[in-house]
């Protein structure tokens, strides 16, 4: 398998640029809503590359900009007590389903890529409101945690179910951001440990997904700058719209 800076050889300035503009635009939406920069940049980058090394590209602006987003809020001991089940479950399920998919053919993985975002995105959409009661998140939490990293570890993208299940635990909207935060800092973890094993993710990888942190901040910064100036209701609507229109592409490409 080419590494990621085969990738850059081969597919020169014009790759360059896509790996430039996937991590801005994703940075610039993660700055607007609190979320979507793995959902962004794997989605863009899949249609150039597998989705395995489009992940490895992630790992260091997934990291970053994760810890920042859980380090502010104040909740971080409340929350990781509350979800550390969850986040447990979700490195077993990353690295339990990498040990099983390990030499199967991957190349259902964009497909599985594009399924993953349009139900994100039908969620997204939809006016459908979750509550998951207090009792329940004991077993519930451990069930998300696990399914979220089957799908992380065959995608690449952790929002599903996680998102859902953590906008359904009625946290406020600081708690809920720092949350965020906390699940995609384990899913990172445990999606960059399933890369390090399956060779996808080496030294050269890591230089490579450091160089995709600047776009990745710069494009945070703006889309801060942006969440004073534009309708958050109006942007969600255009984000999930776009997630679904490259989920369908990627299920129908090939």
């Amino acid at each position: 398998m080419n590494t990621i800076l085969d990738f850059y050889r081969e597919g020169g300035a014009a790759l360059i640029l896509l790996v430039t503009a996937s991590f801005l635009v994703a940075g610039t939406v993660k700055g607007v809503i609190g979320l979507g920069l793995p959902t962004v940049s794997i989605g863009l980058l899949s249609v150039a590359m597998l989705p395995a090394q489009a992940a490895a590209l992630l790992i260091v602006p997934s990291m970053v900009t994760n810890v920042w987003q859980l380090a502010i809020g104040g909740r971080f001991l409340y929350l990781l007590r509350r979800l550390w089940p969850m986040l447990a479950a979700v490195c077993i399920g990353t690295w339990g389903a990498a040990a099983w998919l390990a030499g199967r053919s991957t190349g259902w993985a964009g497909h599985a890529l594009g399924a993953a975002l349009v139900i994100y995105a039908a969620i997204g959409l939809s006016a459908v409101r979750l509550s998951v009661p207090l009792r329940m998140e004991g077993w519930l939490g451990p069930v998300v945690g696990a399914t979220t990293g089957v799908i992380t570890s065959a995608t690449g993208v952790f929002v599903i179910p996680a998102v859902p299940y953590l906008q359904a635990l009625g946290l406020d909207r600081n708690e809920l951001v720092q949350a965020m935060g906390l699940a995609f800092t384990a899913s990172t973890i445990a999606l960059a440990g399933d890369l390090v094993h399956s060779g996808d993710l080496g030294g050269r990888e890591a230089w490579a997904s450091l160089l995709a942190l600047v776009p990745a901040l710069a494009g945070m910064w703006f889309g801060q700058w942006l969440r004073h100036r534009v309708s958050a209701a109006t942007f969600r609507r255009v984000f999930f719209l776009g997630i679904g229109a490259l989920g369908v592409h990627l299920l129908l490409a090939g």
